[in-house]
């Protein structure tokens, strides 16, 4: 069974077209101050080798796909993915409970079973753009329901917006965890995330682990940005352990 670990809390996110600049950026890194995320872009680039490489570095890989299909393919899907040694995998919480569930129960099942959370209202979309496919309500209303459908049917956590995650904590309980993209240190260019919040603001609204990609990736020196990203939340991250 993995450990919900919190530390260390910070996820690169490696969003690169190619791995040689992803490999020069995590040659740098210490496994034990970071985890590392590969979205759909690098995955479908570089394959499940790429994955497994960083995997034998030492390094938590959260395998970032975000499944959404019938059960079967879904379930399927989230044990290959535990074949390649990830540390977290991700589906769609709008896939419903049926096809969460499947997921858990094949996870359950195996020897290594990687931490499963569901993903909820994407940090991108605002209250236009969920209305345009369907959703009533602000996206916080939908995070919350969301949410609820994923801790109902066991899994580990969700992604969420961190704005959300203070009005979602109450609801799930202190083991639940909240994975938060849209995290940017406040001197950081927001990009095209909508709802955005520093760090240290994030765990103090209930954030566990925070997505972090190009106020590191994209530094100058990124080893020094993951560290003053570090130092800003070091008084939490100790008070916590």
């Amino acid at each position: 069974m993995t450990v919900l670990s919190r530390n260390p809390r910070i996820i690169v996110a490696l969003d690169y077209p190619s791995a040689a600049p992803a490999l020069d950026l995590v040659s740098g890194l210490d496994p034990a101050s970071c985890r590392l995320k590969v979205g759909k872009e690098m995955f479908t680039r570089l394959g499940p080798g790429f994955v497994e490489k960083l995997v034998g570095k030492g390094f938590d890989v959260f395998l970032d796909l975000k499944f959404h299909d019938i059960p079967n393919t879904v379930a399927a899907a989230c044990a290959a993915a535990a074949d390649l040694g990830v540390w977290m995998v991700n589906v769609h919480a709008s896939g419903g409970s049926k096809m969460m569930m499947a997921a858990r129960e094949r996870l359950e099942s195996l020897s290594h079973r990687p931490l499963l959370i569901a993903v909820t209202i994407l940090t991108s979309l605002g209250e236009k753009d969920i209305a345009e496919i369907g959703f009533s309500g602000a996206p916080a209303d939908n995070v919350i329901r969301l949410a609820r459908l994923t801790a109902d049917s066991g899994l580990d956590g969700i992604v969420c917006s961190p704005l959300e995650a203070a009005e979602v904590r109450p609801l799930v309980g202190p083991e639940f965890l909240l994975v938060t993209p849209g995290v940017r240190p406040a001197s950081a260019v927001q990009d095209d995330q909508k709802r955005v919040m520093t760090p240290l603001n994030a765990l103090n609204n209930g954030a566990d682990l925070l997505v972090i990609g190009r106020p590191i990736t994209a530094a100058d020196d990124p080893q020094a940005s993951l560290d003053r990203i570090q130092q800003e939340i070091a008084g939490f991250c100790g008070a916590q352990s």
